[in-house]
């Protein structure tokens, strides 16, 4: 189902506006028009992310944030504002807000940031339910594991917490990254600082440096106003830098120099600013092999590479899929208002066989689809999608022989994937972990040869 979301302005054109382009983008929108009505809303509507106006007349939209976060610290709050400042900017990351955006507002930075805002919401979700549980001994931090391997990474976390070393986080898409950042920055002498995502992969190339950096007014074309990056916003917190192999060579030598010398220049100006940051860096690419295809500067990798975390994927800890199915039960029902309470022996039998290329994002998917189409309180094998019922060999097995060369291997496991998501590229591209892009201009030159 999709996400909803409460836009909180006085403005009822500003409102109309950004609920019809909120609509566009497939999300169920509830409007309020000032902080009273906000939290009305938020008691009878329950939204995933709340977007509020700063100034409005009465409670301003940043004491509506302080009431929001105080009954829910897990729901992401956006503030948006025509007349914002650094200082204004500096104590809303502070006192919580996901984001801080200014009007006219970048619509492409908005929809990257509640696709962010989604997945963290529902991350952080996991930590509260833990608290139910037996003390924290089936997970940590938001995750929930009691697998030797995530045993393994819990007690790396909190080693490298302790400190203020780089870390780069690597594993398959569905893994947790963004999860393992969150819990660094908890478990750090930064967890009261701010907290600051970016996803390269995310964002146009041609607004990359400003976004991290940056800028000052007449900087570019549209640049109307001073605008502040994603470093300064995190100053004396944690910055996660998602998807770095995804950033542009050029600006890579330029985040090298910052974590070097912890010193910037805004986009447009001559004047270098001191910013005291905790970077953590992730990719789903192997980083080694993003460095010999140019897509990551050796230098900035090893720079990153202070600290390696390798999260393992879901195959590799499948005694935690019972903890995990049970977790995502909860979280469906208090969602979708169902009470689906188990599931049946044969249904678990199918989850436990099954690889789990989508990891446990995929997993979460199969519960939630599951719990949907369930009309009783145990979820039966026949709610499952088919494909988990497959013949192994022809589900997720491709057989090469001995001197197969790699672009013939690449090439045959590109194919395979592409025919068991029905000619699906987006959904084969998250299973193989790479661009959609790069499946395009794969197949194209492959037609061409």
């Amino acid at each position: 189902m999709a996400s909803k979301v409460l836009v909180v302005d006085d403005d009822a054109g500003m409102r109309e506006a950004l609920a019809l382009r909120l609509a566009d983008w497939g999300y169920r929108v509830v409007l309020a028009a000032n902080a009273e009505e906000a939290l009305r809303q938020v008691r009878a509507e329950r939204p995933d992310v709340v977007i509020s106006d700063v100034v409005m007349p009465g409670t301003s939209g940043h004491e509506l944030m302080r009431s929001l976060l105080a009954g829910d610290a897990d729901r992401p709050v956006v503030l948006i504002t025509a007349h914002g400042t650094v200082e204004m900017a500096v104590e809303a990351m502070k006192d919580g807000a996901y984001d801080f955006l200014e009007k006219p507002l970048d619509h492409d930075r908005l929809r990257a940031t509640l696709a962010a805002a989604e997945r963290d919401g529902r991350d952080r979700q996991s930590a509260k339910s833990l608290e139910h549980r037996d003390g924290g001994a089936s997970g940590f931090e938001g995750f929930i594991g009691d697998s030797p391997a995530m045993r393994k990474l819990f007690d790396l976390i909190r080693e490298v917490a302790a400190t203020d070393a780089t870390v780069l986080i690597t594993g398959e898409s569905g893994t947790g990254k963004e999860l393992t950042a969150r819990a660094i920055q908890r478990s750090s002498r930064r967890a009261d600082g701010p907290y600051v995502a970016i996803n390269a992969a995310a964002v146009p190339p041609e607004l990359m440096e400003s976004e991290i950096f940056g800028h000052e007014r007449g900087a570019f074309t549209g640049a109307t106003g001073q605008r502040r990056g994603c470093f300064e916003l995190a100053h004396q917190g944690t910055l996660f830098l998602d998807e770095i192999s995804e950033m542009p060579v050029a600006l890579q030598a330029k985040l090298l120099r910052v974590l070097e010398d912890g010193r910037l220049r805004r986009l447009g100006s001559d004047r270098e600013i001191a910013v005291d940051v905790r970077v953590v860096a992730a990719t789903n690419r192997p980083p080694d092999r993003a460095v010999e295809d140019g897509r990551l500067r050796q230098d900035l990798y090893y720079r990153l590479n202070v600290f390696a975390l390798e999260l393992p994927p879901l195959r590799q800890r499948k005694s935690d899929i019972p903890l995990l199915v049970e977790h995502f039960l909860e979280q469906c029902n208090r969602r979708h208002g169902t009470s689906v309470e188990r599931l049946a022996d044969g249904a678990l039998d199918l989850l436990m066989a099954y690889r789990w290329p989508g990891n446990v994002r995929e997993l979460r998917n199969v519960v939630e689809r599951a719990v949907i189409v369930t009309k009783s309180g145990e979820i039966e094998a026949g709610a499952l999608p088919s494909f988990l019922g497959a013949e192994p060999a022809q589900r997720r097995e491709v057989v090469l022989p001995v001197g197969t060369t790699v672009a013939e291997a690449e090439r045959e496991l590109i194919l395979k994937t592409l025919e068991q998501t029905g000619g699906n590229k987006a959904a084969a591209a998250r299973r193989l972990g790479i661009d959609v892009k790069t499946i395009r201009n794969k197949l194209k030159a492959w037609d061409e040869s």
